[in-house]
């Protein structure tokens, strides 16, 4: 059955069907509309067409136990017929389509229409008459269009919007800077168009008016390279107006960053990940191997009626008891997990497969016990029935058959849960004794609360033994697992991080809130938060178990409300015996709560399949690289590579150097900005020319585009980065520092530009360059004027490296050697084309002089600077901040569309493999029938394939038992959401017995499975999980 798994819920195009199937009973439309139903609905279609369980198996040619036979024929006719067990990947998009996507950006479409109408105007020759410096100012304008097309890349393509297909909301500074680049480039539009206007204006009023002359038939050309001249003028302010490096300036700067964060053990599948985690708020991090070391050892046990505080001798133990305790661990136990030896000499023994079930085999090392010879004796192929783990049994159970007939059942799981199915315990001399409820509850208080305060896990492992002759119905595994005999409590450590403390103290102190979401005991998630400092006495926290979190945030009819959760989720640190349902409902209400000073970024690391719905929520979903499942690391964002919560920190310090890098370079931009538009607009309106010829904005578009990128972009974060409070959702781009540095800065340049315009010719004695003729030569007069501003702009540049008003804007200028060459090859190259470059540049080869007169003004903006850092930016109330993130309006809206196709719209961005297990709560009970038919085949293609030797690895997926629910609430069901445990690896191979789940977790349309999942049970709503393995 398992290749009809993908085929029934149509990853596949609808084949011819056959009226017979090929031979089977049963077609592929037949299985498709049995997996529609659910529940009493889906056991009536059954008897109806094929009289029970065994006669759909019998049409399909199939064995519940069995399984398929090993026939290579038979296998290819039914992936034939019912299609092959393989998700097919997407189709890439062509480099054309990304070309064109980019080319949707309102930015470029400006620059596009300039260019083009620029080109065109550059071919009119008038009769007789050669324009080349109109030839060369189209040509400029054309040439830029090479250099915007080619910066779209991956971030304008997540900027564009479709009107039929709702996105994701955009990351916090793509939001800022599309709003912000919109707004300039209106008001660059708007200037120039001024500019334009005022230029034919003032020429049609002097011509034609003061001066009185008559428009002409033969004098029509002259006046139209006029018109084109002024409309080349406007087209330059524009280019010069619009933002068009911001684009550049983000995908230089992310691409940095993912390479750097590398080595920091960060993988980037997404590029805007890096900047939105800069902007991280709060982060939901896992338990297990994130905040621990995931190298998990017994340290205390309770046998025999004795709580040992450390692992006890072997000859202090009763040897029937040691020998149940050795057989109990080592058969139910995958067969997969073993202990190596250290590949070095003085390490530890090596740990291979689930890490709880390494402690326990250690514990038997310790014991001086050996699980191999046990191991040997009952191989794999003779256990006779095995209920593996899952996150709602929290146990695991296998069967095996005794000698004289009988059966024993051995069971390890929470010691919570599994106590409660104990009646016997052995005492100090290996007898059993009556365990009643008082006596777990003494235990409870006296043995696992003790422990779990000291942050360890608490497991029990127990047995059962049946009679020969009274085969139980195994399939009934609330009967089978109960009335068990407790061997053994026993204490696993998984040691903190040694470094996670102070990461965490690194977080707080950034202004981060750190929450741990685990699935263990309240009592152990609290000690281990206390250990990494998540919580620490004398703060006003809130520890949870998600039964009470369930209770507290939804209403009487089991409905989630934001109110109650903005109640719960500010105090909220460690959220324990949570379900990946939980973890999801946490992160939503985190990002939709609109109750604090500003709107939360969330960060989310994750693990399970589970967790995918929680790491596609997430601002930025954090998958574990080596405990993470296929389909965790698919729904990420980042993946850390060695699991570490270290390396999200260094991930929260590259975030906030990509926010500051953008910054700087706005600094710098807006300011050449400001300062290039008003030359250009004031100075075409005075002299009807601008003093900037268009190849020379060219020239300073490419070094405040292109270079201060590359330059401002490559900054090395700094531990600094972390002392300062995340800026939110809601912060401005350009704050008031920014805008007093770049009015400051524009005022000094704009002082200086218009002194040398007006009077530097009487300066410098020589020729004034104002109300030249049409194509009249390159004048000294504008060349020093371009020389000036270009040496402005480099000294500014330095300036621009600090955003916070700090004085030594020197400091680590040497640690980004990229910084330096570009400033270096800046300056080399404007000497070139001062000197050299002529007439198609508009220059005229100056003097040593006045060389030194241009770098003392440029060296005058360090001083600027400095002057301006004096000046205390609370006094200057009139400034405004700009780039604000998108409005509560705005976002309630965006997140409205979102929320209504949020599952249609993941399953279109299958690219980014964020594949989501559930749609909704009204379809997870179906959900659930179709995990349980096809577990096997739907996973197989999605984990890895290296672990499908053990039959324990298969995972089967039980009935919600009605005495445990206490919500009305339907969970997904699958691995826990922090816990590496025992995820399916594929099914295990055949073999004649009986153990393979097929009898005790597949879908049981029996009469007793109908009751078991339609009962409503007392107070039935939601089973709420609780501690994995």
């Amino acid at each position: 059955m398992g290749d009809m798994a993908n085929s029934s819920i149509e990853f596949y195009p609808k084949r011819r069907e056959a009226p017979q199937a090929g031979g089977f009973g049963c077609t592929l439309a037949e299985l498709r509309s049995l997996m529609e139903l659910r529940g009493a609905e889906a056991l009536q279609r059954v008897q109806e067409a094929y009289g029970d369980v065994g006669g759909l198996c019998r049409r399909l040619k199939t064995s519940p136990t069995e399984g398929l036979a090993d026939n290579a024929n038979d296998l290819e006719k039914r992936r034939q017929i019912y299609g092959e067990n393989f998700i097919p990947p997407k189709q890439p998009k062509t480099f054309l389509q990304l070309v064109w996507e980019a080319l949707q950006d309102v930015t470029l479409i400006i620059l596009e229409v300039a260019a083009i109408v620029s080109l065109g105007l550059s071919f009119y020759a008038p009769p007789g008459e050669e324009s080349e410096a109109k030839k060369q100012d189209g040509a400029a304008a054309m040439e830029m269009q090479p250099l915007k097309s080619a910066e779209g890349g991956e971030t304008e393509e997540r900027e564009r919007k479709r009107a039929s297909v709702p996105k994701k909301e955009k990351s916090v500074l793509q939001g800022k800077l599309t709003k912000l680049a919109v707004q300039i480039g209106k008001a660059g539009l708007v200037m120039s168009a001024i500019t334009v206007i005022i230029l034919v204006l003032y020429f049609v009023i002097e011509t034609f008016v003061v001066d009185g002359r008559v428009w002409q038939a033969e004098c029509t050309p002259v006046y139209v390279q006029y018109f084109v001249k002024f409309f080349i003028i406007g087209v330059t302010v524009l280019v010069v107006a619009v933002p068009e490096g911001l684009p550049l300036a983000v995908t230089i700067s992310l691409a940095y960053s993912v390479k750097k964060m590398m080595k920091d053990n960060n993988l980037v599948r997404h590029l805007d990940a890096c900047e939105t985690m800069g902007n991280a708020t709060a982060i939901c991090s896992d338990k297990t191997g994130t905040l621990t070391t995931n190298r998990m050892t017994v340290v205390q046990s309770y046998l025999g009626d004795t709580h040992h505080k450390e692992v006890p001798g072997p000859s202090t133990l009763v040897p029937k008891v040691l020998d149940l305790l050795v057989h109990a661990i080592a058969i139910n136990s995958a067969y997969t997990t073993k202990i190596l030896p250290p590949e070095k000499d003085g390490a530890l023994p090596r740990q291979v497969g689930n890490k709880t079930e390494c402690a326990l085999l250690g514990f038997v090392l310790d014991l001086r016990r050996d699980c191999q010879p046990v191991r040997e004796q009952i191989p794999e192929d003779k256990l006779y029935k095995v209920y593996t783990f899952n996150s709602v049994r929290k146990s695991m159970s296998t069967v095996v058959r005794l000698p004289d007939g009988g059966f024993r059942l051995f069971s390890k799981g929470a010691s919570e849960i599994l106590l409660k199915k104990c009646t016997h315990i052995l005492n100090s001399s290996g007898e059993l004794r009556g365990f009643r409820p008082r006596d777990r509850d003494e235990m409870v208080k006296k043995v696992i609360e003790p422990m779990a305060c000291d942050g360890l896990r608490t497991i029990c492992v127990a047995y059962r033994d049946f009679p020969a002759g009274q085969e139980p119905n195994w399939d009934n595994e609330q009967e089978v697992v109960g009335e068990l005999t407790c061997i053994a409590i026993v204490g696993i450590e998984d040691p903190v991080r040694p470094e996670v403390p102070e990461a965490i103290r690194k977080c707080q102190r950034a202004g981060i809130t750190v929450r741990m979401v685990t699935g263990d005991n309240i009592n152990t998630a609290r000690a281990i938060a206390a250990k990494c400092g998540i919580i620490q006495p004398g703060d006003d926290f809130l520890c949870l178990e998600g039964k009470e979190f369930n209770r507290r945030i939804r209403n009487e009819k089991g409905e989630i409300e934001q109110e109650r959760l903005d109640k719960v989720w500010p105090k909220l640190r460690v959220l324990a015996r949570s379900s990946p349902t939980d973890k999801h409902t946490l992160v939503k209400g985190i990002i939709d709560s609109t109750t604090g000073e500003q709107r939360q970024v969330v960060a989310v690391t994750g693990d399970g399949t589970n967790d995918g719905p929680a790491l596609k929520k997430a601002d930025v979903g954090f998958a574990m690289g080596i405990a993470g499942t296929d389909v965790a690391k698919e729904a990420s964002d980042i993946i850390l590579t060695d699991d570490n919560f270290t390396s999200i920190v260094k991930a929260v310090m590259w975030g906030r150097n990509v926010y500051d890098s953008i910054s700087k370079f706005l600094q710098f931009q807006l300011t050449v900005n400001v300062v290039a538009v008003i030359v250009a607009f004031t100075g075409a309106c005075i002299t009807q020319d601008s003093p900037l010829k268009a190849v020379q904005m060219l020239w300073v578009n490419l070094i405040m585009d292109t270079f201060a990128s590359l330059a401002l972009a490559t900054e090395p974060p700094t531990e600094a980065l972390l002392l300062r409070k995340p800026y939110g959702r809601d912060k401005p781009l350009i704050s008031r520092t920014m805008m007093k540095n770049i009015l400051g800065h524009a005022v000094y340049q704009l002082t200086t530009i218009f002194t040398l315009l007006f009077v530097g010719e009487l300066f410098f004695d020589i020729d004034s360059g104002r109300n030249a003729p049409l194509h009249a030569p390159p004048s000294e007069h504008y060349t020093i004027i371009f020389n000036t501003f270009v040496m402005m702009q480099l000294f500014n540049e330095i300036n621009a490296r600090k955003i916070h008003g700090e004085r030594n804007v020197f400091d680590g200028i040497f640690g980004n050697p990229i910084f330096c060459t570009i400033v270096l090859g800046t300056f080399g190259i404007q000497i070139v084309i001062v000197q050299f470059g002529g007439k198609p540049f508009s220059c005229s080869p100056l003097s040593t002089e006045q060389w030194l007169w241009c770098l003392f003004v440029g060296v005058g903006e360090l001083v600027w600077g400095q002057v301006i850092a004096t000046i205390p930016t609370s006094q200057l109330k009139c400034l405004k901040e700009a780039g604000h993130g998108p409005g509560k309006d705005e976002v309630a809206d965006e997140e409205l569309a979102e929320g209504d196709e949020e599952i249609d719209h993941a399953e279109r961005e299958l690219r980014r493999g964020q594949i989501l297990w559930f749609r909704g709560l009204n379809r997870i009970q179906t959900q659930i029938r179709v995990v349980k038919a096809f577990r096997s085949s739907l996973y197989e293609g999605l984990e890895k394939p290296e672990s499908k030797t053990s039959i324990h690895n298969f995972m089967a997926t039980p009935e919600f038992l009605g005495n445990d629910f206490t919500h009305n609430i339907p969970l997904i069901d699958d691995t826990d959401v922090d816990e590496n445990e025992e995820r399916p690896r594929g099914p295990p191979p055949p073999s004649p017995n009986r153990n393979n789940n097929a009898t005790g977790g597949g879908v049981h349309l029996s009469a007793g499975a109908r009751a078991t999942a339609t009962a409503p049970g007392p107070g039935s709503p939601l089973h709420s999980l609780e501690t994995s393995l």
